[in-house]
C-alpha cells in the first residue's frame, strides 16, 4: 500500500511537469556516457531516488547529466547543458534504501528550460544528430592509433594490457570511447566536449589528443619523480650520515656543547624581537643549516649568520627620560667655556625630548685637534642616558666598511654601523663618526656616498646591511659628526649642521687644566692630586713656552711630562711638590732635549 501511495503522489507531484514535456534530470558526478550503452546507477540520495522512481511511474526515461560541483545540486546553473537520455530498464531496491537503475542509453540532448522543483531536476530535452560513421576506414585508423597510444600509456601508467586488449576486440564504437575516456579519467567539461561532437571522426580525433596529452604528462610527471626521488635518497643518505656522524661524536663526547647550541639556536630565532622578514630570513637559513653537514663550511657560515641576526638589538632601546637641567650640569662640569656651542647642543636635546625623536640635523663638531669635539659627544651621551660608540673613518676608502660585505665573500662580516649597533646592544645609541673629513675613495667605492644613506633620516629607516640582508631602522641612532676641516662633499654637509668649535683662550687653558688636566695627568701618572702644587702662572708659563696649539692635548701631555720627570727625580713617590716656573723649565728641558745631560748626574753618554 505504501509503495501505491507513493506512486500516487508523485503522479499528482510531478504532473504539470509531464503535461509540458520535460524529461527528468538525473545529476550525476564525473560520469558523462554515449548512446548505445547499458549503464548501472546506484544512488543513496533521497532526492535522486525520488526522481528515478518517479521517471518509472511516468515514462520509463530519464537524462544522465553531469553536474559541476561534489554535492548536490540546487540550482540550473549547478549542472552542466548536455546529458544523455536513457531509458529506465530496471529499478532494484536494495535493504538499506538505496536503488540501483539499469539505464540505457539511448542518445545524447541539449537540456533548456531547467526548472526544480523540491531538489527534482526537469528540463525540456533536444536530441543532437550523431552520423553513424563508424566503420570509415579513416575511423578504423584512428581507433588503432588510438590503441597504440594506450599501450604506451600502459607502460607509464601501468594500465592493464589485457583490458586494453578487450576493448580492442569486442567493444563497438560509442563503448570503445567511453572506456577510453574512463581510462584516462578526463575532466567533465573535456569528457562532455567529445560528447556532443556530431561525427565519430571528430571524436575520435578529440580522443587521440587527450590520449597524446596524458603521454606527455606522464612522461613529465615520470621525470618529476625521478628527480625527486633521487634527491630524497640523496637527502637521506645525507642525514642518516650526519646522524651517525653525531651519534659516533656524543659516544666522544665531542659535540654535546654544539647540538645544544644548534637546538637552542631555533628557540632563540622564535624568541627574539625580529621584525617578521627578518625572523623568515634566520628560519630559512636555519633549515638549510640544519640539513648540512655539521663539519661543513657553509654550514658554520650559516651559523654564524644566524648569530649575527640574533645579536642585533632588535627592539632594544635606552629609554632613560631627558633631563634638560641634568644634561646642562653634565655639559658644564665636563666642558669648560664653548657656551655657545652648548647651547645649541641643549637645543638639540630639547627638540628630542619635545618630539620623542631623533628630529632635526646631524650635528658635526669641527674644529682643531685637542679641543673637545669627541669628549663633548661623551658628554651629549651621558646627558641623555644612552649608550656611546666611536667609529674612526680616517683612512677608510671602501664603501663595505659602511654596508658589508655579501655572504658569498670569505671572511664577510656585516657593516661598522651594525657592529656598533650589536656592541652597544641597543637601537638608540649615539654613535660618533670621528674623522669624517679624513675618509678616502679608491676603485673599492665611494664610502661618502653609501654615509649618505646612513645620514639621511628619510632612508635610514629601511637601511639594509648587505651581510644581514634585511632592513633595520636607524632613525633611532643619535649620529654625530667630528671633521678637523670642511673637506668634504657638498652633499655630505647638505645632510649635516656645521657647527665650529673655535680654539680655547689662554685663560680658558688654564682654567681647563684647573679643572680636568691635572687631575686626569696624576690619574694616568699614579699621583695623588692633593701632592701637586702648581699656580696659574706656572700653567701659563707651559702653554707659552711648550705648546702651540688651539687645543689642550698638548698641554696635557705636559703636565704628565713634569709629572713622570719628579717621579722618576723622587725615587718613584709623588711627595708634595711645588711645581714654579724654574722647576718645569728644569724638567721639560731634559723632555725635550733628551739627549743634554740634566742635574740629576746622568752622563751625556747616556
Amino acid at each position: 500500500m505504501w509503495g501505491i501511495f507513493l506512486c500516487l503522489a508523485n503522479l499528482v507531484k510531478y504532473s504539470i511537469f509531464r503535461i509540458a514535456m520535460k524529461e527528468y534530470i538525473l545529476p550525476v558526478r564525473d560520469l558523462v556516457v554515449h548512446p548505445g550503452l547499458t549503464v548501472p546507477v546506484y544512488v543513496d540520495n533521497p532526492i535522486s531516488i525520488d526522481c528515478i522512481e518517479s521517471a518509472v511511474a511516468h515514462s520509463h526515461t530519464l537524462v544522465l547529466c553531469p553536474q559541476h560541483g561534489w554535492a548536490y545540486p540546487s540550482t540550473p546553473d549547478d549542472i552542466f547543458e548536455t546529458g544523455t537520455l536513457g531509458e529506465i530498464a530496471q529499478v532494484l531496491r536494495m535493504p538499506d534504501g538505496a536503488v540501483h537503475a539499469i539505464i540505457k542509453t539511448e542518445k545524447v540532448v541539449n537540456l533548456s528550460n531547467i526548472t526544480v522543483n523540491h531538489g527534482v531536476f526537469f528540463g525540456e530535452a533536444t536530441p543532437l544528430d550523431i552520423s553513424n560513421d563508424c566503420d570509415s576506414d579513416q575511423n578504423i585508423a584512428l581507433r588503432d592509433k588510438i590503441m597504440n597510444a594506450l599501450q604506451v600509456l600502459s607502460s607509464q601508467h601501468k594500465l592493464k594490457t589485457d583490458k586494453i586488449q578487450a576493448i580492442i576486440q569486442n567493444y563497438p564504437m560509442p563503448a570503445f570511447v567511453d572506456a577510453v575516456m574512463q581510462m584516462i579519467h578526463l575532466e567533465t567539461s573535456v569528457a562532455l566536449n567529445i560528447l556532443k561532437k556530431q561525427t565519430w571522426h571528430e571524436k575520435l580525433i578529440a580522443l587521440l589528443e587527450q590520449v597524446t596529452i596524458s603521454i606527455e604528462t606522464e612522461k613529465i610527471e615520470a621525470s618529476i619523480n625521478r628527480r625527486v626521488q633521487n634527491q630524497m635518497e640523496g637527502g637521506q643518505r645525507q642525514a642518516i650520515l650526519q646522524e651517525k656522524m653525531r651519534a659516533i661524536q656524543r659516544e666522544l663526547g665531542e659535540d654535546t656543547d654544539d647540538e645544544t647550541n644548534t637546538n637552542n639556536l631555533r628557540k632563540q630565532i622564535a624568541q627574539s624581537n625580529m621584525p617578521t622578514e627578518a625572523k623568515e630570513k634566520a628560519l630559512s637559513e636555519f633549515k638549510r643549516m640544519r640539513a648540512m653537514s655539521p663539519m661543513s663550511q657553509e654550514g658554520a657560515l650559516l651559523k654564524t649568520y644566524i648569530e649575527e641576526l640574533l645579536a642585533m638589538p632588535w627592539g632594544k632601546s635606552d629609554n632613560a627620560p631627558i633631563d634638560l637641567q641634568n644634561a646642562r650640569t653634565i655639559l658644564d662640569s665636563e666642558h669648560s667655556g664653548m657656551a655657545g656651542v652648548k647651547e645649541r647642543i641643549l637645543e638639540h636635546i630639547a627638540v628630542m625630548k619635545k618630539t620623542g625623536k631623533n628630529s632635526g640635523s646631524i650635528l658635526c663638531f669641527v674644529g682643531a685637534p685637542g679641543v673637545g669635539k669627541t669628549s663633548l659627544c661623551k658628554s651629549i651621551a651621558n646627558a641623555l642616558g644612552r649608550k656611546y660608540c666611536r667609529i674612526s673613518l680616517g683612512g677608510i676608502s671602501d664603501e663595505a666598511h659602511f654596508r658589508g660585505h655579501r655572504k658569498t665573500y670569505i671572511g664577510a662580516q656585516c657593516g661598522r654601523i651594525m657592529d656598533a649597533l650589536k656592541r652597544c646592544k641597543s637601537n638608540n645609541p649615539v654613535i660618533v663618526l670621528d674623522e669624517i673629513d679624513k675618509m678616502g675613495r679608491d676603485w673599492r667605492g665611494d664610502p661618502e656616498s653609501a654615509l649618505l644613506e646612513v645620514l639621511d633620516p628619510e632612508q635610514n629607516k629601511t637601511f639594509r646591511d648587505h651581510y644581514l640582508e634585511v632592513d633595520f631602522d636607524l632613525s633611532n641612532v643619535l649620529f654625530i659628526a667630528t671633521s678637523n676641516s670642511l673637506n668634504m662633499s657638498s652633499a655630505l654637509k647638505d645632510r649635516m649642521e656645521i657647527i665650529e668649535i673655535p680654539g680655547y683662550s689662554e685663560d680658558e687653558k688654564i682654567k681647563i687644566a684647573r679643572e680636568h688636566l691635572i687631575k686626569r695627568a696624576a690619574n694616568d701618572t699614579g699621583w695623588d692630586v692633593n701632592n701637586i702644587v702648581i699656580s696659574d702662572d706656572a700653567i701659563a708659563h707651559i702653554i707659552r713656552n711648550f705648546t702651540s696649539e688651539q687645543g689642550v692635548r698638548e698641554l696635557q701631555r705636559e703636565i704628565a711630562a713634569i709629572l713622570r720627570r719628579s717621579l722618576l727625580q723622587n725615587n718613584g713617590m709623588d711627595t708634595r711638590t711645588e711645581f714654579t716656573i724654574d722647576k718645569i723649565d728644569e724638567l721639560l728641558s731634559v723632555h725635550k732635549n733628551p739627549g743634554i745631560s740634566s742635574k740629576i748626574g746622568f752622563s751625556a753618554r747616556l
